[in-house]
């Protein structure tokens, strides 16, 4: 027994409690042993297949009243399950996309991607083309997987990257090197080859997503041909569009001309049409003009015809007369003598014009 000191109401008590000598430090290590019986256990007896996991259960000992021996076909999502261990076990597969990567400079930075040499393709006219592909894939089946190739990662040595390989040689293999050019065609046969993959790894799980050319690089004897094609192609599409500037130069000068020559058209016609204007008008005047001084003088004769008509009225003498008067009046009057022997009658108009 050992004798404690316990707080109560303000102050201490003694209380008689049994003791085991040395218990603190057993218990700590029966609570240690306990502890690491059951990590132990979860460990061995539980396996955790994760959101992104698939698994299947593989039993290796047949009992009379459990499953036969090997591979079962039930395939158990994400959870937490109980093995026996010696008994059965479970493999895990991914479920998610993975990748591969056939590059020289690529590096596997996750568990969904691996790397591979890119691949080196020969042409139809046997030059050498480096290219480097990214496949997309997913398990969709891993029972058919694993019985396939077995557990664990073995599907990419041995299904994934060999097939990859021959199916992309196979359809690459048939463009020359010009044609890689073309991103139409490339991807033509990116297609085939994912066609192909697809029908032979879909058979062991595997559902092939996509096949990617992602960059292909000439050999330095085939570049240096292509470079000097490539050139040559520029100089002639070079030579074709300065003679097709050319043309439209020569096009553009002789609509330019056309041009002058349908206003220098147009002005003559606009002159000639002030012409006949002017004419037109200065016909109208000429033809008003002398119909008014035909009028005028028809008036003026009608005038006189009038005034005679006048004068051949009795008392027209004496008008005369005032007339005359008017006209003499600002006149200097001359005596000439009318009798003896140089009289001069004034009125004998035949006498004076003799005279003359």
């Amino acid at each position: 027994m050992g004798i404690v000191d316990i707080p109560k109401g303000g102050g201490r008590a003694k209380v008689r409690i049994p003791v085991i000598p040395g218990g603190i430090k057993k218990v700590g290590i029966i609570a240690g042993i306990v502890l690491s019986a059951l990590l132990f256990g979860y460990a061995s007896f539980t396996v955790y297949v994760e959101p992104a996991e698939l698994a299947v259960r593989q039993v290796f000992l047949g009992l009379p009243f459990g499953p036969e021996k090997g591979i079962q076909d039930e395939i158990f999502g994400p959870g937490l399950y109980f093995v026996m261990p010696g008994y059965e076990r479970l493999h895990l597969f991914p479920r998610d996309t993975q990748l591969v990567e056939l590059n020289d400079y690529a590096s596997a930075s996750s568990e969904t991607r691996s790397t591979a040499p890119s691949i080196r393709i020969q042409t139809s006219e046997g030059y050498q083309v480096t290219v480097d592909v990214t496949v997309a894939y997913r398990i969709t089946d891993p029972v058919a997987l694993i019985k396939s190739v077995g557990p664990g990662r073995l599907y990419e040595n041995q299904l994934v990257l060999p097939r990859a390989d021959r199916y992309l040689r196979q359809a690459l293999g048939e463009l020359n090197a010009e044609n890689f050019y073309s991103g139409q065609l490339r991807m033509a046969k990116a297609q085939q080859a994912r066609e192909l993959l697809s029908a032979d790894l879909g058979e062991s799980g595997i559902q092939v997503w996509n096949v990617m050319v992602r960059h292909y690089t000439y050999d330095d004897r085939y570049q240096e041909a292509i470079e000097l094609r490539k050139i040559q192609d520029q100089m002639v599409f070079k030579n074709r569009a300065e003679a097709f500037a050319k043309t439209q130069e020569a096009e553009k000068n002789r609509v330019l001309a056309e041009g002058a020559a349908k206003v220098e058209v147009e002005k003559e016609r606009g002159v000639s049409e002030v012409r006949k204007i002017q004419a037109d008008a200065e016909l109208y005047f000429r033809t008003t003009s002398a119909e008014g001084d035909k009028q005028l003088a028809l008036a003026e004769a009608e005038a006189v015809r009038l005034r005679n008509d006048a004068l051949k009225v009795p008392g027209a003498e004496n008008l005369v007369g005032m007339e005359m008067a008017e006209v003499l009046g600002s006149t200097q009057v001359i005596i000439i003598p009318t009798d003896g022997a140089n009289g001069v009658n004034p009125l004998n108009l035949d006498e004076l014009m003799r005279g003359w």
